[in-house]
């Protein structure tokens, strides 16, 4: 899998799931389902697309307080910053693509520091579009920027970010902080730091 880190350093648009990608995981899922008295092997959002239109609407909201108290309190990931401005300074375009909400991903960014590196049309969330696994966020901001899928890449640190890169038909990175590289059928190249991607991306080569 890591082999691909020379093509990856020809890659111009980086596309990036936030939590647990960008920032540091904190997200408690286990504990926000039973909150929200939904089933424990179901996705959140799944779990509130089956429910009746007017309690589905009530449980998004009780989720949008959740995690806007958990937004507040977000913190980068090791390495983002610098990842970001490498790209930046490549003149890489730079975008998000989140089941968070909207303004919940703008607080989330501004409480980590990375909100200089985005703006409005490139932060794409649950409420632009159907979420991930599925594509269409990331085929949104590929069509903003008028960008090939071939030029694209999709990081992130969970299979419904792969599964949606892999769809999507962009090179797909696994982040694993843990190491455990799960997912190898959706996963381009594994890295198991954001200092490694900032090497794979600038130098074409993992440390």
């Amino acid at each position: 899998m890591n082999s691909n880190a020379h093509e990856l350093s020809a890659k111009t648009h980086w596309l990036f799931d936030m939590d647990g990608t960008l920032t540091c995981a904190m997200h408690d899922f286990d504990a926000i389902r039973y909150s929200l008295n939904l089933p424990a092997d179901v996705p959140i959002l799944e779990a509130i697309a089956r429910l009746p239109d007017k309690q589905a609407v009530e449980k998004h909201a009780e989720l949008n307080v959740m995690e806007m108290r958990l937004a507040y309190n977000a913190t980068a990931q090791p390495g983002a910053l610098e990842l970001l401005s490498a790209l930046k300074d490549k003149q890489a375009s730079i975008g998000i693509v989140t089941r968070n909400g909207k303004r919940i991903a703008e607080a989330t960014l501004d409480a980590c520091g990375l909100a200089e590196f985005f703006v409005a049309d490139t932060i794409i969330s649950r409420d632009c579009c159907s979420a991930k696994p599925d594509p269409a966020g990331v085929k949104l901001l590929l069509s903003r920027w008028s960008a090939r899928p071939s030029t694209a890449v999709m990081v992130g640190d969970y299979k419904f970010d792969l599964e949606a890169g892999r769809r999507a038909g962009v090179t797909t990175v696994h982040l694993a902080v843990d190491g455990n590289h799960a997912w190898p059928e959706l996963t381009d190249m594994a890295v198991s730091s954001l200092q490694q991607l900032t090497e794979a991306s600038c130098n074409g080569r993992i440390p």
